[in-house]
């Protein structure tokens, strides 16, 4: 009982000094892997990048010591953090208070239920989510993480769209107006250390070693340059218009939003009172301030792509200041410093005592020191029913990534694997997590290789994982600063390659036509609706249970007949003749109220198509279960057979089937003499009888009959 509860105290046993030091080589390792990963998934996420940190403390640690695999790796993986920025970019602005509160409770109510389909024995439920979609979903997912990093990595800023498709073509439009080089040449230099190290020595981490050398080069050359200045050191009356312009329009938005809450409680207040007349003014007021607030953000978005796309040149007067000159009006005898000096504009209101002027790459920043505050995320219950659909599919998506993972290590060291208890580890490692600010975590099919290779015996190397980054966090984290953004980019970019199978298409198209469709069609609507990625997964599953329904409605029901090595097998697909006299029907699948009237229609199309049947043999054999409908449906059958004048028999009946029949007294009604145990008995009974009086010379039954009478 101790260790169902406590999964890790079965670590111990016939545990020794060498396991000890492997879980400690297989923790650090794995650690020097996720601290740059775990960073750059966080802002894939949406989230400042020292989260990803954060995510990465307590996740790990708990997923294991509750959790049954011993390698599973847990923390910020790219899938889960896309699919986190997908649900809560529409409720806040990335990297927002707002965003971080949401983001949080999300990763509260993904454990809470995964924890619960553990508790409750319900891990089956992953199974909605068949192979076809998730490739088809990992395929897109995997195209639009590594293209959402494009802007990073040519230093561009742009507006997200509706579509991710269209900002993509935004980051296009920006990069050719201007990329700035030192950006993109750090992007490059990560891949070709990272691409480099891997064909020379991949037990070397090739990720740290990137995020180390670009941090180095980073700091030794200034690569991050950014100053802070009042609106009157832009000699550019343009531009200067242009920041007066963006700025209104903010603050008008701003107002409309607060006169639409105002009108809101008005609405409000109206319908409680039952006024009619009030609830449609106020309800006509809100469209109205939509409307505005719809234009005016149109305005901002061009005001502020005007802003980006404004290129300057800075000169450094005699007390060390800079003023800025649009590009090619610098006046003559001032020298500028070389630099291209752009303006950083977001979704508020400018400083004009303090515009941020950046005039080399993007970094990480400051990250602060030591642990976060530990508190239960607030829970608000109208975002709680916002973010809950999304909960459920990141729990599943989240959950069956890690099975996967877990059962393909599972089958390499011969360990024992409970997937309802490795719902309960990732469950408890998000509740947990939540606590001590993470944002979704899942099992990572990258660390866990990485650990499982480095040797780790338990689930110690995690809690040793888990530790590091503790340290990390305590004392290192002011070494992150000068990290550029754009080799975070490229770490992602980097990871995500991997996620990228187009052997899966056909594989799926090889096993079922209809397996490969829906695999396709879920890559085309993932991409298509970008990035509201629940709509691609929906349309999966969708896809998938209409494809089982109909299965289950139009079950296969085939004729059998005599082959060439005297089996039964389907006529249709062999080229075989039938017997005119006796019709053995096959029907696959459990007769239930959605196909018993499929049965009948397909008896009575070959009561009509064979005019001297005189026998039908129902071969059960695949028939697993059967319901009241069923049972009337066949009732029916037996009714319609016998009144024409023909006779039925069944065979193969299982004993649940069976059991039903005995109970609705269906049996008595057949005929224990007309059910026999397998086909063969039923043609050799039956066969002399039904040719009695008939016409057919050649039967080809007739050889098969006698071959299993000798039998």
């Amino acid at each position: 009982m101790l260790t169902r509860i406590f999964p890790f105290l079965g670590w111990f046993k016939k545990y020794s000094g060498a396991a000890f030091r492997a879980d400690i080589i297989s923790g650090l390792t794995v650690a020097l892997v996720l601290i740059p990963q775990s960073m750059a998934y966080a802002q894939l996420a949406g989230m400042p990048a020292y989260y990803g940190l954060y995510a990465s403390l307590l996740p790990p640690m708990v997923a294991a010591l509750f959790g049954s695999s011993r390698q599973l790796a847990t923390g910020p993986v790219a899938v889960v953090s896309l699919m986190t920025a997908a649900s809560l970019e529409p409720l806040a602005t990335a990297g927002s208070e707002g965003y971080i509160a949401y983001a949080l409770l999300l990763a509260l109510l993904v454990g809470i239920f995964q924890f619960l389909l553990g508790v409750l024995r319900l891990g089956l439920v992953v199974n909605f989510l068949s192979h076809p979609v998730v490739n088809g979903f990992t395929n897109a997912a995997a195209i639009i993480i590594a293209s959402s990093q494009l802007s990073k990595m040519f230093g561009v800023y742009v507006d997200k769209a509706d579509l991710h498709f269209e900002t993509i073509m935004r980051v296009i439009h920006g990069a050719m107006h201007y990329t700035h080089l030192p950006t993109l040449g750090m992007g490059v230099l990560a891949f070709a250390i990272m691409v480099g190290i891997k064909k020379f020595n991949p037990k070397i981490p090739n990720v740290l070693c990137a995020v180390v050398i670009t941090t180095l080069l980073s700091w030794a050359t200034g690569f991050n340059h950014d100053t802070k200045v009042d609106i009157s050191a832009i000699q550019d009356s343009e531009v200067q218009a242009l920041i007066a312009d963006f700025n209104k329009s903010i603050a008008e938005i701003e107002n409309l939003a607060l006169k639409r809450t105002e009108i809101a409680a008005l609405e409000d207040k109206a319908k409680s009172e039952n006024n009619q007349i009030g609830f449609y003014d106020a309800e006509h007021d809100i469209a109205v301030v939509n409307y505005q607030v719809k234009l005016l953000k149109h305005k901002s978005h061009e005001l502020r792509t005007a802003l980006r796309q404004s290129l300057l040149d800075g000169v450094e007067q005699s007390d060390g200041s800079m003023v800025f000159y649009a590009q090619g009006k610098t006046p003559d005898g001032l020298t500028t410093d070389g630099r291209t000096w752009r303006l950083k504009v977001g979704n508020k209101i400018l400083d004009t005592a303090s515009l941020n002027m950046m005039g080399g790459g993007a970094v990480v920043g400051t990250v602060p020191s030591g642990f976060p505050a530990l508190a239960i995320p607030e829970l608000n219950v109208k975002v709680i029913l916002k973010l809950f659909p999304f909960a459920i599919i990141i729990s599943l998506l989240g959950f069956m990534e890690a099975i996967s993972i877990a059962k393909a290590m599972a089958a390499k060291t011969g360990q024992r694997l409970d997937p309802n208890q490795e719902l309960i580890g990732q469950g408890l490692g998000n509740i947990l997590g939540a606590c001590a600010s993470a944002y979704p975590a899942s099992g990572s099919f990258s660390r866990s290789a990485v650990n499982l290779q480095s040797g780790a015996v338990s689930g110690l190397s995690s809690v040793f994982t888990s530790v590091i980054v503790a340290i990390t966090l305590l004392f290192f984290t002011p070494l992150l600063y000068h990290l550029p953004q754009a080799v975070l980019a490229a770490v992602i970019m980097m990871a995500v390659i991997g996620l990228i199978n187009a052997s899966g298409f056909i594989h799926a198209w090889k096993a079922q036509k209809y397996d490969g469709a829906i695999s396709i069609i879920s890559f085309i609507a993932t991409l298509a609706f970008a990035p509201h990625l629940d709509k691609g997964i929906m349309i999966g599953v969708a896809l998938s249970l209409g494809v089982f329904l109909y299965k289950s409605m139009r079950p296969r029901v085939v004729a059998l007949s005599k082959g060439e090595n005297q089996v039964l097998c389907d006529a249709s697909i062999h080229g075989l003749r039938q017997c005119d006299h006796i019709a053995v029907v096959r029907f696959g699948g459990p007769l239930f109220f959605a196909n018993a009237s499929f049965l009948e229609d397909q008896i009575t199309d070959r009561i009509m198509d064979m005019p001297n049947l005189k026998h039908i043999i129902l071969v059960c054999s695949g028939i697993n279960d059967i319901d009241a409908s069923g049972e009337e449906a066949l009732s029916l059958i037996v009714d319609t057979i016998r009144s024409g004048g023909r006779d039925i028999s069944l065979s193969g009946v299982n004993e649940a089937v069976l059991a039903v029949l005995e109970r609705t007294h269906l049996l008595e009604k057949i005929g224990k003499d007309h059910v026999y145990a397998n086909t063969d008995d039923a043609l050799c009974r039956t066969h002399a009888q039904a040719h009695q009086d008939g016409s057919e010379s050649d039967c080809p039954l007739t050889t098969y009959c006698r071959i299993s009478g000798n039998a």
